[in-house]
């Protein structure tokens, strides 16, 4: 067995090869957040945020009935996480900053993934951290969203533009789920399915490679595809 730990064996391969090994293990969705994409650091070909969930649900201000925290959300991020937020459809405003970049790195937080907008995004820049997200806002939080709860089970529906519900389906990111993120986008690997992914992307991969060999020597697409992937 393997003593290789989980987030370093996924952190090998991109989010477009843990999606199709998720695909093969039966998640419709692949695992992929839709509409999420890189906010800081600046894009580079060697971009990767790799580890597990801590979830935060936000809700609008004006829910009284959705408990309130006891704490900042960021000040109870445990070491080595990636932060994951929810943030209702409706909201115009950012749910993430440059102050809470700061204390994340504190914490030693390996970064954010937002449904949902943030701001400063030059101070994320400048201080290297990571943070994906749908876009950004000059609006601060309050007065019109708060965190209600954080490491439970959170539902991130995307959605194609305002009031359209996206054809991508619904993705439920739990607390320790494995979150993966690069330039192409954010996806979730569930608990318990790290060794599998792993196994099909490793023998996706070195198919790839074999096509890749054929169709630059002249082969062609069609051609390499069925040599290889039998189809």
């Amino acid at each position: 067995m393997s003593s290789t730990p989980p987030h370093a064996s996924l952190a090998a391969f991109s989010t477009c090869e843990i999606s199709d090994a998720l695909l093969k293990l039966g998640l419709s969705h692949g695992g992929h957040i839709a509409d999420i994409s890189l906010v800081s650091p600046s894009p580079t070909a060697d971009t990767k945020l790799c580890g597990p969930a801590y979830t935060v649900q936000m809700v609008m201000a004006s829910d009284t009935k959705a408990p309130k925290l006891s704490s900042h959300f960021v000040d109870t991020s445990p070491s080595g996480s990636v932060i994951v937020i929810n943030a209702p459809h409706e909201a115009k405003n950012a749910v993430w900053g440059g102050l809470m970049t700061a204390g994340a790195q504190s914490r030693a937080v390996l970064g954010v993934i937002i449904s949902g907008r943030c701001r400063d995004i030059a101070e994320h820049r400048a201080a290297g951290f990571p943070v994906f997200a749908r876009g950004h806002s000059t609006l601060s939080q309050s007065p019109f969203t708060r965190p209600s709860s954080v490491n439970v089970p959170i539902v991130i529906v995307p959605r194609s533009g305002p009031g359209d519900v996206s054809e991508f389906p619904a993705v439920t990111v739990n607390p320790g789920d494995w979150m993966v993120a690069d330039q192409d986008g954010v996806v979730c690997v569930p608990q318990g399915l790290e060794g599998r992914v792993v196994a099909l992307a490793t023998r996706a991969r070195e198919v790839d490679n074999r096509c890749l060999e054929d169709i630059r020597a002249g082969l062609g697409v069609q051609a390499s595809f069925m040599r290889h992937r039998g189809k």
